[in-house]
């Protein structure tokens, strides 16, 4: 019979909570114990594993390298635990679904929806965390993902949600400034804000409006599509943005699209769950929303 070689686990509880908080103290009062109680568990939890996690200062403590690597899986694995015990007390008239979603993806599209979700299905619960990452869905509690690329993963049922297509954006400042945004060539005189892992998407943006790549001095690299926007709408340059995306932004007038030219970047946002998985209801019933919200939004 395997047993497991677990530490303690209310050790791991009180390292948690002190390596979050940066403080015995304060890892003291959030866990109504005293600071005394916080440093003999801590020195439990160290014994256990025989080495050292914290580096103790007067004023505050400090992870060391290796107490900073297993605060990661411990926080983790504590967060797996709290999402397991919900779903298990949960009332049972309410039907939990988790969900990882990119992060541009959650905040210019499915947040401004939500509310049209929950009046819809009051009896599900959405547990949604911001991901860029892709998702095991054999080692996690994570129910689906939505996801951008070309759907070609291996191991999990995927969902076509919509075509991805780039449009210019910038602020409606912009087009009042003293350098005139009339014509694609006129972009030689504002600054591109491209996606650094992207950079190819203006040049082939530039290629289907007809002007060489060439000239373009300035540029402002971005380390995600949703900063991009962000620094478009400020009026820092010009982005390259996803048309239904930034479909409210452009709706309420924060940010303009100076030309309709669509770069087709044969990629697409997918919805996707664990391979030959049987839906629960709430599945079912996300999966056919989000379908159906991304239908209208489309056309």
């Amino acid at each position: 019979m395997l047993i497991r070689r677990l530490p303690p686990l209310n050790s791991v509880r009180i390292f948690e909570a002190a390596a979050r908080n940066e403080s015995f103290v304060a890892a003291a009062e959030e866990l109504s114990v005293t600071a005394s109680a916080v440093s003999h568990q801590i020195k439990t939890l160290e014994q256990f594993l025989g080495l050292e996690l914290f580096r103790r200062n007067k004023r505050k403590v400090e992870l060391t390298p290796m107490g900073e690597q297993y605060l990661v899986s411990i926080k983790y694995a504590l967060d797996e635990i709290e999402v397991a015990t919900k779903r298990l007390t949960a009332s049972p008239e309410t039907d939990i679904v988790t969900i990882s979603v990119a992060p541009n993806f959650l905040t210019r599209w499915l947040m401004p929806r939500m509310q049209r979700f929950q009046e819809r299905f009051p009896d599900v619960e959405l547990q949604i965390s911001a991901s860029t990452g892709l998702i095991d869905f054999n080692k996690s509690n994570t129910d689906m993902a939505i996801y951008f690329g070309h759907g070609d993963w291996h191991d999990i049922e995927v969902h076509f949600l919509r075509k991805v297509l780039l449009v210019p954006v910038c602020s409606p400042a912009l087009i009042k400034s003293e350098k005139p945004l009339t014509k694609p060539e006129d972009l030689r005189k504002h600054t591109l804000i491209q996606v650094s892992k992207r950079l190819y998407e203006w040049q082939e943006w530039l290629q289907l409006a007809g002007v060489e790549y060439l000239g373009f001095g300035r540029g402002l690299q971005l380390s995600s599509s949703q900063l991009a926007t962000a620094a478009a709408q400020e009026g820092l340059g010009v982005a390259l943005a996803d048309s239904t995306l930034t479909s409210r932004e452009i709706k309420d007038g924060k940010l303009i699209m100076p030309f309709d030219i669509m770069l087709n970047t044969h990629k697409s946002f997918y919805l996707v769950h664990k391979k030959n998985r049987s839906l629960t209801y709430g599945m079912r019933a996300f999966k056919d929303w989000v379908i159906e919200e991304m239908h209208k939004s489309s056309v």
